[in-house]
């Protein structure tokens, strides 16, 4: 096997790695949107429901953002199958546009790592 294939294989599964995180991300988000709706009918306090809006507002942008970040993911790794199929190996604009999706991918754990934890906590003190 030539070093060409290995190294896009590498990618491949580095895609397949971020797919698979940002599947379980959604999921996550879907879980709290939940919770977030049986609060939404639960509360009254304007204070609690207004971080509830600002919580909602958080959510859905974070799927944005994962919706656009498994839509780039999609399209290189697409690129990479082709290279992979014509034996072509990666070239410095692959390698460079596959760093900045892993950048991005950084960006978005730290992100949503922060936005759980705030909910968790809002749901502690609040989720009663």
């Amino acid at each position: 096997m030539s070093a060409v294939k290995v190294d896009v294989e590498n990618l491949h599964l580095e895609h397949r790695l971020w797919q698979s995180e940002l599947s379980f991300f959604a999921d996550q988000l879907k879980i709290f949107e939940h919770h977030l709706e049986r609060l939404v009918d639960k509360k009254n306090d304007r204070e609690v429901l207004a971080k509830l809006e600002q919580f909602q507002n958080q959510f859905i942008r974070q799927k944005e953002v994962l919706d656009q970040l498994q839509h780039d993911i999609k399209v290189h790794d697409q690129e990479m199958g082709r290279m992979l199929q014509n034996d072509k190996e990666p070239n410095e604009a692959d390698l460079v546009r596959h760093n900045k999706v892993d950048d991005q991918m950084e960006t978005f754990r730290k992100i949503y790592t922060e936005l759980r934890n705030d909910f968790s906590q809002f749901m502690s003190e609040n989720g009663k």
